[in-house]
């Protein structure tokens, strides 16, 4: 018997995660002194401060098993957005959330979940490592939401229906209003899952979250992470907030102690650390709109976003993998969206000003002179 044969056939064809050149090995193959990373709609400006203070005073008692299911975590969120703790879920990022929706609702063989295509990876992979069929209706021109395709794919056996919204890798968004008409739309059985990663940077972000308008549906689940506009990428914090007999089956089911002590702590300072959440945004807008107007000037199409990113097909006479590999020589690291299967395009993150400043001038560079 070979070691593989111990598993199982269809998982055998699984890739691990590719996440390219780290930093350093970027800097170490083409002799740089800095890199700019803008592939992975991280904070620009890094982690709060008090988040920073707190993790110091933290540090103490990692020793600790935190509390399982989070408690204080889930009461701070509950209160924050204005939804009962019974109904929020805490996650090791909001992929642990989206894994075990997949696990509790899906039966193997039979039911079938529901999303565009392109989408995020987690929905492909986990679907299909559980053994469930995943239906992809295409996405509109200039990568709209058809949500009457996305509800017309649904069926008695659809138990989930994903929808991004801000969409990655597009920043395209439709108002909380079209989301709900989707959510009422839908078989009996199947439940909506609303990914909000991006949410925070839609202007104004009252037309587009779900969870003010939470209780307005019971087939709704809201996806939040800390990765984006809190600066928490690194220690993998999510939640989801849905209907209360959910939870009670997602915290049966949840390993004890997904969410780590420091990660809790974290999350818990960065909600109370308004003035580092507005200058966040402020950054993002505004880099969004600049790097919008000069992408555009430099004969880029640009794509209109609601997130922290910009999805943008370079001028006709440049490749986008000639482009990404250029700019990685100077230092800039963008998102090839080969992986979506969209090889024509690039996706740059929001960068603070001087990094923004730095990837349009070498763009212009690309541009006026070459690879």
């Amino acid at each position: 018997m070979q070691p593989s044969d111990r598993i199982r056939e269809d998982v055998r064809e699984f890739t691990p995660y590719a996440p390219g050149l780290s930093m350093e090995e970027i800097r170490e193959r083409y002799g740089l002194s800095r890199v700019v990373k803008l592939a992975s709609n991280e904070n620009p400006l890094g982690a709060s401060p008090l988040v920073k203070r707190v993790l110091a005073r933290k540090a103490d008692m990692v020793f600790r098993y935190p509390r399982a299911g989070n408690p204080a975590l889930t009461a701070a969120l509950a209160a924050f957005h204005g939804v009962p703790q019974a109904c929020v879920v805490a996650g090791n990022g909001s992929d642990e959330i989206i894994d075990l929706l997949v696990r509790l609702t899906c039966r193997p063989g039979r039911d079938n979940v529901v999303a565009f295509s392109p989408c995020f990876s987690i929905y492909v992979q986990q679907t299909k490592l559980c053994g469930v069929t995943l239906r992809q209706p295409a996405l509109g021109p200039d990568f709209a939401f058809d949500l009457p395709a996305l509800a017309a794919a649904c069926d008695e056996d659809t138990a989930l229906v994903f929808l991004t919204n801000p969409d990655n890798p597009s920043g395209y968004a439709v108002p909380a209003e079209q989301v709900i008409a989707l959510a009422r739309s839908l078989p009996p059985r199947a439940l909506l899952v609303v990914d909000e990663a991006y949410v925070d940077f839609a202007e104004p972000v009252a037309d587009y979250s779900m969870l003010a308008r939470f209780g307005q549906c019971d087939n709704m689940v809201v996806l939040r992470t800390f990765s984006k506009l809190y600066g928490l990428a690194g220690l993998r914090l999510g939640f989801g907030v849905m209907p209360e007999w959910l939870a009670d089956y997602m915290l049966r089911v949840r390993l004890p102690f997904s969410v780590n002590l420091m990660a809790e702590a974290a999350g818990l300072a960065a909600l109370e650390d308004t003035a580092f959440v507005e200058a966040s945004l402020a950054t993002v807008r505004r880099g969004r709109a600049a790097l919008t107007a000069k992408l555009t000037d430099l004969g880029c199409r640009v794509y209109p976003s609601q997130a922290n990113f910009l999805m943008f097909k370079p001028p006709l006479e440049a490749d986008a993998a000639g482009v990404f590999e250029a700019l990685l020589r100077r230092g800039l690291i963008v998102r090839g969206l080969g992986s979506y299967g969209l090889p024509e395009l690039l996706r740059v993150s929001i960068g603070n000003d001087e990094e923004n400043d730095m990837f349009t001038a070498a763009l212009k560079d690309i541009c006026e002179n070459g690879f």
